[in-house]
Order: C-alpha cells, then sequence, then structure tokens
C-alpha cells in the first residue's frame, strides 16, 4: 500500500505544469505603453479567426483577443454579429502598431450592410480590446506591444 502511495505522489508532481500556464490555455500576455497586462486568447487557425468576438456579450477588463497571420496580409476586419464596441489594432511582424480602428460599433446588421475597418496596412497580428481602451493605455501608431 505504501508503494502505491509513494508512486502515485510520484506521478502526481512528475505531472504538474512546468511551461509558461499561458501557453498551456491558448492565451499570451501583450504589454501595453503604460505596462497595463493584457491577457489575449489566441486564434490561429481559421475557423477560429472567422468567429472571433462574434456572439459574446462582454470581454472582462485586461483581456483581449490576439489573431496571427503566417504572412503579414492587408486584412479588414468588421464587426459583424458582435455585441460590444472593440478597438481592433494591427501589428506588423515586429509588433509595431500600424493601424488602429478605435471603438469598432457592433453590427447587427446582415453580414452584406456591417463595414469593414482598417487593414490598409501589412500585418501579422491583430489584437482586439474593449472599446476606448487602446487611447486609455497609450496605443498609438508606432508603438510596439510585447507579446
Amino acid at each position: 500500500m505504501r508503494l502505491n502511495v509513494l508512486w502515485l505522489f510520484v506521478f502526481l508532481t512528475g505531472c504538474r505544469e512546468t511551461g509558461d500556464p499561458i501557453a498551456d490555455i491558448a492565451a499570451r500576455s501583450v504589454t501595453l505603453p503604460d505596462g497595463t497586462k493584457i491577457l489575449a486568447e489566441v486564434k490561429l487557425d481559421a475557423a477560429g479567426q472567422a468567429v472571433g468576438m462574434m456572439y459574446r456579450d462582454s470581454l472582462a477588463k485586461n483581456r483581449g483577443m490576439l489573431f496571427y497571420n503566417a504572412q503579414p496580409v492587408r486584412q479588414p476586419y468588421w464587426m459583424h454579429n458582435c455585441k460590444i464596441p472593440l478597438d481592433i489594432i494591427w501589428l506588423d511582424a515586429a509588433k509595431k502598431v500600424v493601424e488602429i480602428a478605435a471603438d469598432s460599433p457592433p453590427c447587427q446588421k446582415p453580414a452584406q450592410a456591417c463595414p469593414n475597418y482598417g487593414g490598409h496596412e501589412l500585418s501579422q497580428y491583430v489584437l482586439e480590446l474593449n472599446g476606448g481602451q487602446a487611447k486609455l493605455h497609450g496605443v498609438t501608431i508606432g508603438r510596439v506591444l510585447p507579446f
């Protein structure tokens, strides 16, 4: 019996997380210019990116969503089926802000009636925050957002 308990202890302590806990939950910590850390849910695949923030009633404080493109692209975003205003921030491969669509309003109209935002500059990442957060935390074009 003691041997079984010992093996159970070794097994459980050997299975504890040793890596980055953020990576384990598919999220990254993004540091804004004023030092605020945002925990951003990462969307890597086309399906996750297509849904993005659609249908969500809220976004918790200091939370966001980070989209990744394998290659830099000019990609507009829209707010179709989004329920809350968002700041949409495009970043290049060096994580430098190249474009911002602040306070983008939700759009509950048919898809073809919803406007597009941004996508004028090449970007590799797009960060979505609650509307007004970019201005509040000093996010401006040219700033680097480490993550």
